[in-house]
């Protein structure tokens, strides 16, 4: 049986490795960016490549009509695009805020509903939505990002029992440090948004701690998350969560026995760490 799948955020990182990962594994994939000139690799290696942007509807509406004409089902749906906006909550203009929730959080949402009717005519289906350790744990300077994955797992959670009698699951993919260009943007615009405010000089040492882990060890190529991602496709019975590279086992490990305020003396400690 042909299977399709649809993954967004594929022009670079954990989208382009998990559509890579899906081709070798037999999908039609349906390779979805903003910029579809960044997925020529990919259309060379067989994939489909779809423009999309996660903030205008009628984009979202068309890439799944355009699936449902070629193929006639959509299996596998890998709600993967999203971005870091970072700064101090106080800096952080609520446009930017609202913006972040577009693409994080109601975008994804989104492309659930419209992939849900013809995963229901299938009786099977699997929806993958990529949040971060970030979804279980605060961070200082990345309240909207945060805010975005809690929201993203909670989603996940109500989704996953809703579609109980329809035989689709619903997975979350909780990635550590990964090396993308995710590092590179939040960065960016921590210092950009706080850099030169109040908050300045803590926000700059924040900025060096990204500096510090890009340059270390402990980021795992996307290939790493690419690779759990398939696993939880092919599963009959997938776990409902993974965590996936660059230290996110043992973050999460230790978020069970360190009290809230334990947690917050820790992560600023290790915020502040690089004067």
């Amino acid at each position: 049986m042909d299977r399709t799948a649809l993954v967004t955020g594929a022009s670079a990182g954990i989208g382009e490795a998990t559509v890579k990962r899906l081709l070798a594994d037999g999908y039609t994939v349906y390779a979805a960016a903003r910029r579809t000139d960044r997925l020529l690799s990919l259309a060379a290696a067989g994939a489909r490549p779809v423009a999309l942007d996660l903030t205008d509807d009628a984009s979202l509406v068309a890439a799944v009509e355009r699936i449902g004409i070629e193929t006639g089902r959509l299996d596998v749906l890998v709600n993967n695009a999203g971005y870091g906006s970072y700064g101090a909550l106080e800096d952080v203009p609520v446009e930017e805020a609202r913006r972040q929730f577009e693409v994080n959080l109601f975008g994804a949402a989104r492309l659930c509903q419209l992939a849900l009717p013809m995963m229901r005519a299938q009786k099977r289906g699997r929806i993958v939505n990529v949040s971060s350790i970030g979804g279980k744990g605060g961070e200082p300077f990345g309240a909207w990002y945060h805010a975005t994955k809690f929201a993203l797992e909670g989603l996940s959670d109500s989704l996953r029992m809703e579609l109980i009698p329809f035989g689709i699951d619903v997975v979350v993919i909780e990635p550590g440090a990964i090396r993308t260009e995710w590092g590179g943007i939040a960065h960016e615009s921590m210092l950009r948004m706080s850099g030169d405010t109040a908050y300045g000089p803590y926000a700059r040492r924040h900025a060096k701690m990204f500096e510090a882990a890009a340059a270390s060890k402990m980021p795992s190529p996307p290939e790493v998350v690419a690779d759990i991602i398939g696993r939880a496709v092919a599963a009959r019975r997938p776990r409902t969560r993974y965590a996936a590279g660059g230290g996110a086992r043992m973050i999460l490990f230790l978020q069970r026995f360190l009290t809230d305020r334990m947690q917050d003396r820790l992560m600023w400690r290790i915020s502040q760490a690089n004067r």
